[in-house]
Parts: C-alpha cells; structure tokens; sequence
C-alpha cells in the first residue's frame, strides 16, 4: 500500500467523521499530522470488522480514561455526528468510572455538556 492511498484513504475518513476537518488541521503538525492522517484514518479507522459507531464508542472510552479532553471533545462531536446518542455516550463514560475513577468520569461528563450546549447554540 502507498502513502498516498494511505493519505487519500486517511482524507475520506476524517472528511466522514467530521466534515469541517481537512489535512489543513493537522498541517502545524508536520510530519506527525501526515502521520495521523495515514495511519489512524487511513489504516486503524479504516479497518473492517467494527462499525464507526463501535470505534468512536471505544475511542471515547479510551480518552476519558487517559484524561485526553481536547481529544476527547474531538471524538465526542465525531461520535454525534456518526450517530452515537447523548444517552449512548453518557454511559461509555460511566462505564469508565471502573477503570478512571470518578473525578475523570465526571471531567468528561461536563465535557460532554459542554459540546451539547455548543451544538445547541449553534443550531440556533
């Protein structure tokens, strides 16, 4: 497989994840944004065998856990627009309180809030 099928393939799936992205995000990053677009949306998000829904539910999980938040605001827009619910994110972060604890969970909680109200306000 080349780097630019890897890159154009990387390009279709963010662009379907969120579709105000573009390679332009990840440009200030040089060759580590390359890096990101090839193999997490050209390889890993890309892969057969788990739905987008299943990824960006996992994906969520994960960063709550690992207290990423701005990556985690990320993937939570991702998920609303792949058509994960509130109610669906609410109790992946729950879920998380076994493994992070609560004050993480709750973190990500208000996070989640957040990006609500933001749609909210923008859907206005």
């Amino acid at each position: 497989m080349t780097d630019d099928s890897r890159y154009q393939r990387g390009l279709e799936r963010l662009a379907e994840l969120n579709p105000d992205a573009s390679a332009e995000i990840l440009a200030p990053l040089g060759d580590l944004g390359r890096y990101v677009l090839e193999y997490a949306y050209g390889d890993v998000y890309s892969r057969p065998g788990l739905s987008l829904r299943e990824r960006l539910m996992l994906t969520i999980g994960m960063l709550t856990v690992l207290g990423r938040w701005p990556q985690l605001k990320i993937h939570i827009g991702n998920g609303l627009r792949v058509g994960l619910t509130p109610q669906e994110i609410e109790e992946v972060i729950l879920q998380s309180t076994l493994y992070a604890g609560f004050p993480t969970a709750i973190d990500a909680m208000q996070l989640l809030q957040a990006v609500l109200a933001e749609r909210k306000d923008q859907a206005e």
